[in-house]
């Protein structure tokens, strides 16, 4: 079934993204029908960190500098620690994630990814999960963490690690099928 024909997915990353963290989601948008392109912050490929290792190259669709959240129905923020890491220090990259919430539009984070969240600003009274070692960070943005495989807060999907994967990608679905979600703000 393409629920989601018609809707554009941006997946912001850099390079040591989780691999498991962006070719799930993104095989299961396909698969449901969107659109998906992986945007960076410098053309051509970014590189997968995988089992303690570099992993394989992904072509990267579209630059930072080549896109809006306008562009997109929604935004997936895969983790590992190096690819948050990186992009929380990119302006660019924080007013893109903001963006979204700033336009009510679904975002889903896993594993590190809520740093970029804490960066952007918009967690202050959400509740949220993330991968264990970033939880006083996630606290100290404001959030109500709590430990679950998926959360959901107005438009706003989060997960822990690789294992919530299945339960991630269904949530990743479901919003961007919902669509906009007024409190979904930044």
């Amino acid at each position: 079934m393409k629920d989601l024909k018609h809707k554009t997915v941006a997946i912001l990353a850099t390079n040591g993204f989780e691999e498991s963290e962006l070719k799930s989601p993104k095989d299961a948008l396909l698969e449901a029908g969107a659109e998906v392109h992986i945007v960076s912050l410098e053309s051509g490929e970014i590189k997968a960190w995988a089992d303690g290792d570099w992993g394989d190259a992904y072509k990267v669709d579209k630059t930072l500098d080549q896109v809006s959240q306008s562009d997109y129905n929604a935004l997936v923020l895969p983790g590992g620690v190096i690819n948050p890491d990186l992009l929380r220090r990119e302006t660019k990259a924080i007013s893109f994630v903001k963006s979204f919430f700033e336009n009510h539009k679904p975002v889903a984070a896993i594993c590190h990814a809520p740093w970029l969240l804490a960066e952007a600003d918009v967690l202050q009274g959400r509740k949220v999960t993330s991968f264990h070692s970033i939880k006083t960070d996630i606290i100290n943005a404001g959030a109500k963490w709590v430990d679950q495989e998926v959360v959901v807060d107005q438009g706003l999907v989060t997960s822990r690690s690789p294992e919530d994967l299945p339960a991630f990608n269904a949530k990743v679905i479901e919003e961007i099928k919902e669509g906009k979600h007024d409190m979904q703000t930044a």
